[in-house]
Order: C-alpha cells, then sequence, then structure tokens
C-alpha cells in the first residue's frame, strides 16, 4: 500500500515580521495603546465629562486638584499597557527620547532607531485619530458651548486634548518649557534604565510596565503644569499632526496662539531627546558605572590567575 507523502509544508508568512518588522508593528501598537488611553483620559476629563451633564456646567473643568489626578493616573495606565502589550517584542521603548537613549548607552542598534521612531510616531497619530472618531461629539459639543478664543471654531482646551503647550506664566518664553522637558524626560529614562537594571534593584515578576506607569504618574504630579508633561516626542508630535489635519490649524503647527505662545511645536521634540540623554548619563555616572565595577570586581578569575598582591604602601594609600 502505498503512502501519501505530504507536501513540504511552507514557513509561515509570519516569519517576515520575527525581525525589526515585527519590532516596529509593537512599537507602532504600544504607542497606539498609550495615545488611546492617555488622550481619551484628557478627552473624558476636558469634554466628555462636562458635555455628559456630569460636571457643574457643559465647559466645567479642573475645578480641582482631583481633576489633575485623573489625567495623571490616566497616563499612567496608558503607559503601562501599552509597555505590557509591546514589551516581549521590541522592547516598548514607545518614546523616541527612550530609544535614542538607548542607543546612545545601552548598545541599542542605530540602524533600528529611525524605523522605531517612525513607528512610534505613526502609532501615537493613529491613537489620537481613535480618540476623536470616539469623542468627536463632545468635542464639538464643548468648542461650541466655550466662549474662549477659537481657532477655525477649535479651542485651545479641546487641542490640549491632544497635544501640549506651555503654562501662561511663561509668557511665550521658550527657556522656561524647554527646561521643563529636559528634566521632566530626564528623570524618566533614569528611572526606567533603574528599574530594568538587573545590578541594581530592578522589578521582578512582570510588574516593571506597572512600576513605569508609576513613574509617569509621579512626573505628571510633580512637573506637569508647566508644560503638560510630554515627555515624548512621538506623544505630542503624532495627535499635533493629526489635530493639524482635524482643522486645529495654528494651534497645531507651528503651535502658536495670539499673545500666549509661538512656534511651540518643537520643545516637546528636542526637550525630550535631550532630557533622555542626560538622564541615562547621569544614572550611569552615579549608579550604573558602579555598579558595573563591583559586579566586575565579583566575577570569579580565570583558572591559573592569581590575586594582586597589594603592597602596605598601597593599602595605607
Amino acid at each position: 500500500m502505498a503512502v501519501e507523502i505530504p507536501a513540504l509544508i511552507k514557513p509561515s508568512r509570519l516569519r517576515s515580521r520575527g525581525g525589526l518588522l515585527g519590532e516596529c508593528l509593537a512599537e507602532f501598537l504600544g504607542t497606539f495603546v498609550l495615545i488611546s488611553f492617555g488622550c481619551g483620559v484628557v478627552a473624558m476629563a476636558v469634554a466628555a465629562l462636562p458635555g455628559s451633564g456630569r460636571a457643574a456646567t457643559p465647559t466645567t473643568i479642573f475645578l480641582a486638584a482631583g481633576d489633575w489626578l485623573l489625567i495623571t493616573w490616566g497616563w499612567a495606565l496608558a503607559v503601562a499597557f501599552g509597555v505590557y502589550v509591546a514589551g516581549g517584542v521590541s522592547g516598548a521603548h514607545i518614546n523616541p527620547a527612550v530609544t535614542l537613549a538607548m542607543a546612545v548607552r545601552r548598545g541599542f542598534a542605530w540602524v533600528k532607531v529611525v524605523p522605531y521612531i517612525i513607528s512610534q510616531v505613526v502609532g501615537a497619530f493613529a491613537g489620537a485619530a481613535l480618540v476623536y472618531l470616539v469623542y468627536h461629539n463632545a468635542i464639538s459639543a464643548y468648542d461650541s458651548a466655550s466662549t474662549a478664543p477659537k481657532t477655525n471654531g477649535h479651542t485651545l482646551a479641546s487641542f490640549s486634548i491632544f497635544a501640549t503647550f506651555p503654562a501662561p506664566y511663561f509668557h511665550g518664553g521658550v527657556a522656561g518649557p524647554l527646561i521643563d522637558q529636559i528634566v521632566g524626560t530626564a528623570f524618566l529614562v533614569m528611572f526606567v534604565v533603574a528599574i530594568i537594571d538587573l545590578r541594581n534593584q530592578a522589578v521582578k515578576a512582570n510588574l516593571a510596565p506597572l512600576i513605569v506607569g508609576f513613574i509617569v504618574a509621579a512626573i505628571g504630579m510633580s512637573y506637569g503644569a508647566n508644560a503638560g508633561y510630554a515627555i515624548n516626542p512621538a506623544r505630542d508630535f503624532g495627535p499635533r499632526l493629526f489635530t493639524w489635519v482635524a482643522g486645529w490649524q495654528s494651534l497645531a503647527f507651528p503651535g502658536s496662539e495670539s499673545g500666549a505662545f509661538s512656534a511651540y511645536w518643537w520643545i516637546p521634540i528636542v526637550g525630550p531627546l535631550v532630557g533622555g540623554v542626560i538622564g541615562i548619563l547621569i544614572y550611569d555616572l552615579f549608579i550604573g558605572d558602579v555598579l558595573l565595577v563591583r559586579a566586575e570586581l565579583a566575577e570569579p578569575r580565570e583558572p591559573g590567575e592569581t590575586t594582586p598582591v597589594r603592597t602596605v604602601d598601597e593599602d595605607e594609600g
């Protein structure tokens, strides 16, 4: 009896996603989740809760510190879930500042930097589009009811659902918001590399994404009001690009409001990129390099290698 030999099984087409393509898809989806829930919570606070009758008036927002806590914890969970989604494939940078810092000091391949950043920006754009799809009725109702100055029918408050801008006390100045973004992102990256450093007190049991979310919450509570704590170029640029397409015009690009601020769009990009590199350099200078030296001193010696003999003078010196 003849035995039928099965045809050679062809490799799955999904294998093409096993390398850089798969990592970029993960960065896209992780950033998409980040923005969908991050901008989503702001849409709730700014437009949906007031417009749905759950606030004092259709335009009442931020009456108390608790309103800001809603934003900070919403962004914290958004970051945590984004990292949980993408972490196993790409490392879940979901932030060009993290990608750049990892390339500068952690051996991340430079050839991957631009593809990662493009994926993050596109994911952020798509996340903003989803938020607008879900909340455009609430946003339109808020803008219609508001008596604030409008650009093409949109208010600065509704723009804040998607992208950031500086506080009025900067009087349109560049230095204050730029320093704010550098400082906030430096802390972000410093803390991230600390919790993933296995030589340090690394987080165990897959809790690292949750702790990263706590980091973002802490930065938002401590440094959020100055400039909206973008601390992520893709988080700001992707949604900003979407709002420009959707009709917010000059509020998005060049990022200007008459008498308040002008040409702001580049600050949430340059500030975080600089801050991320500073953060990882500071960590390595004060902590990372010390841990590396200690680890090297603790390594067992090769067979036959002797321990250097120290003299009395060396001990006393």
